[in-house]
């Protein structure tokens, strides 16, 4: 099964306000991810929340996903990566780490990915925009144990790094997989 495992939990510190509840094409920013992660060929998404937890999870509640709260979520975004982790079920083979203030993405990009890294025969995928890396990121299972206990200085670029012969590399066309939201 292939889950999605949504960073939601930031505390905002750039912007002084919770961008993923900022307006964004009629929706909030965070349910307009989580409505395309929803309409993509993905099984589950899991949203992980820590900063304004009960905000996040009020405007999800009309959605079919999974909520965790990191009671770490200060200690950045690999904290919110191992959180989702942890709450996995056994049944799922792959994960898709996605920043939940990744505006630009949507179900056609997530569904090509997803078909991609199936015809790939890599373990993990990164999108590419002319040679500079971005996300979402996806990966197989059997990396959890080693994002668990490591890369702690380099979040999971350490992981495409300690491991590149198993990264495909996969060109898009738009800069979109690069950009995200980090002020109002």
């Amino acid at each position: 099964m292939f889950y999605a495992i949504v960073l939601a939990a930031g505390g905002s510190s750039r912007t002084g306000v919770e961008k993923l509840l900022l307006p964004f094409g009629g929706k909030k920013v965070l349910t307009h991810i989580v409505d395309e992660l929803l309409a993509s060929r993905l099984d589950q998404v899991i949203v992980v929340v820590g900063s304004d937890s009960d905000k996040v999870e009020g405007e999800l509640s009309q959605r079919s996903v999974g909520i965790v709260a990191n009671p770490d979520y200060t200690r950045g975004m690999l904290s919110s990566v191992r959180c989702g982790i942890e709450n996995l079920p056994s049944e799922c083979s792959t994960v898709m780490e996605v920043p939940g203030r990744q505006t630009s993405l949507n179900h056609e990009l997530i569904d090509e990915m997803a078909i991609q890294f199936g015809k790939a025969g890599k373990d993990i995928l990164v999108p590419c925009h002319r040679g500079k890396h971005g996300y979402p990121l996806f990966f197989m299972m059997k990396y959890c144990d080693e994002i668990m206990t490591s890369f702690d200085e380099t979040g999971l670029r350490g992981l495409l790094a300690a491991h590149a012969e198993d990264v495909f590399e996969m060109e898009v066309s738009e800069p979109s997989a690069l950009s995200d939201i980090d002020r109002p």
